[in-house]
């Protein structure tokens, strides 16, 4: 028989959540589900929270699934061989990013943040950054990619 106490359900709660995760800069990442935390295999879910006006740079996870469900905020989503398509999420919306699609995830709003949750189809951290120049304009202020730390 099967020990359900050692080899059931996990819980992680809200402040238990691993921020020692890959970081870009502009967003925070916090892993829930992770074969170290739980023994999961096939799934890797956690949190991203996109700080106001940030931007990735173009990249893609390679053969890995991703979703994110909005909580708060809009994410603006833009993909493609070029970033040609552009699309918005906002509370409540799911977004399925394909294998090796290049994209690049933003938050759509200068003064809020965007939470979301996240769930991958492995558990290796695969960004593949691609030289890819975006279409999207440029924003006042400082860029929280580029800005050099006072």
């Amino acid at each position: 028989m099967a020990d359900w106490r050692e080899h059931g359900i996990r819980i992680v709660r809200a402040g238990e959540l691993d921020t020692n995760t890959p970081q870009t800069p502009g967003m925070d990442r916090a892993a829930a589900i992770t074969h170290a935390r739980t023994g999961a295999s096939k799934l890797w879910a956690g949190t991203v929270v996109v700080q106001p006006s940030a931007r990735t740079g173009v990249h893609h996870h390679g053969e890995l699934e991703t979703v994110l469900y909005i909580v708060r905020g809009r994410a603006r989503f833009r993909w493609g061989d070029h970033l040609e398509f552009v699309e918005e999420a906002g509370p409540g919306d799911f977004i399925y990013v394909p294998p090796y699609v290049p994209h690049q995830e933003m938050n759509a709003k200068p003064d809020e943040p965007v939470e979301a949750v996240v769930v991958r189809s492995g558990q290796d951290p695969i960004v593949v950054n691609l030289d890819i120049e975006t279409p999207e304009p440029a924003r006042p202020g400082p860029d929280p990619f580029h800005s050099k730390p006072h």
